[in-house]
């Protein structure tokens, strides 16, 4: 795959990947969404109708 180069281990086992983020920016996107998804599983969540509405009413524009 072109844009993607991985370092090995003197075993020859892959340990990490350098991805060219011009070619590949919606794969690095993807793997932050990835990322975020996991740093916030922890979290409590919280019910879309205790949250309250932050959203603007297209008529009050």
């Amino acid at each position: 795959m072109t844009g993607i180069q991985y370092l090995t281990d003197e075993n020859g086992h892959k340990t990490a990947a350098v991805i060219d983020l011009k070619t590949h920016k919606a794969l690095w996107e993807d793997i932050q969404d990835v990322l975020v998804s996991k740093a916030r599983k922890p979290e409590k969540s919280v019910a879309l109708d205790r949250t309250g509405s932050t959203t603007l009413d297209a008529q009050s524009m």
